[in-house]
């Protein structure tokens, strides 16, 4: 059976960008008429909010492991990304963000998930935006199913600045405790994370232009005005780079598959690159 569904993906750790992503995905399909099923890569973690945090107390799992491939269903997602390519159906659920309230008078607690059903019916394309859109291991291949991978992602040290940043001050956390997570995580990350930016076909990267060479004692998180947005092409030879280089000012090559902007014209630049590429990917689409 051949594939007729179109996915895209953005995949990313939290913090980095991926949920501002989804929001200017969500703005393009509604402006080209497009009816998208989203997922979430949150509703795919293995366990609820407080299983993780019994098994940090007895210092088994803790939040490092939703980076972990252990500690999410990733058979489930590579399923839902199979069917829905070769049928346009699947199977999902939804993670219970404390903000989501109608989730929540639905008589959805918080910190769980709603229970396993079909997606939408009659959806044109799917898109997810989570930890693992990209994943390919020795036991499952997701990134074969997705038509478009996009990888968002900050350097290292601004990652941990702006995870730091937003335990403390959203969250509750002790800065000790935020920064033992991410010692805690880095394996995780080193093997589950970071290898999906290979498979990518285009990858955002944030930079500051800021000194941040101790994130553990930075106190503010850089402001897009003051980072650069580095955007990687797998296959340069599909891109427009004279057309880019004049909508967008202050932009310039790095390399020839490397363009770089300033890190406030990211929606503009996702709106740029990626919808004649959405648009392509529609209209490709046979219909049975």
């Amino acid at each position: 059976m051949s594939k007729r569904h179109p996915i895209i993906a953005v995949t990313g750790s939290s913090g980095a960008g991926t949920t501002t992503t989804g929001q200017i995905f969500s703005r393009m399909f509604a402006s080209e008429g497009l009816n998208a099923a989203m997922v979430s890569g949150d509703s795919f973690h293995r366990y609820n909010r407080e299983q993780m945090a019994r098994l940090a107390a007895k210092g088994q799992f803790g939040e490092r492991n939703h980076f972990a491939l252990a500690a999410n269903h990733i058979d489930k997602l590579e399923a839902l990304f199979y069917d829905y390519g070769h049928t346009g159906n699947g199977r999902y659920r939804q993670y219970v963000h404390d903000e989501d309230r109608r989730l929540a008078e639905a008589g959805h607690k918080p910190g769980t998930f709603t229970p396993w059903g079909p997606l939408p019916a009659d959806t044109d394309l799917l898109f997810y935006e989570g930890l693992h859109g990209g994943v390919v291991s020795e036991t499952c291949n997701i990134a074969q199913y997705v038509d478009l991978l996009i990888g968002v992602v900050p350097i290292v040290n601004l990652e941990w600045i702006q995870k730091i940043h937003r335990d403390t001050h959203k969250r509750g956390y002790s800065q000790e405790a935020v920064v033992e997570t991410i010692i805690n995580r880095m394996d995780d990350y080193v093997h589950d994370i970071v290898p999906q930016f290979s498979h990518t076909h285009i990858n955002f990267q944030r930079i500051p232009l800021v000194d941040t060479s101790n994130p553990f004692v930075v106190r503010d998180v850089p402001t897009e005005d003051e980072s650069m947005l580095v955007i990687r092409f797998r296959d340069p030879s599909e891109v427009d780079f004279p057309y880019l280089l004049q909508v967008m000012a202050g932009s310039s090559l790095s390399r020839h598959d490397t363009l770089v902007i300033p890190g406030t014209k990211m929606p503009l630049a996702m709106d740029l690159i990626v919808r004649p590429m959405v648009q392509r990917l529609m209209a490709r689409k046979p219909f049975a």
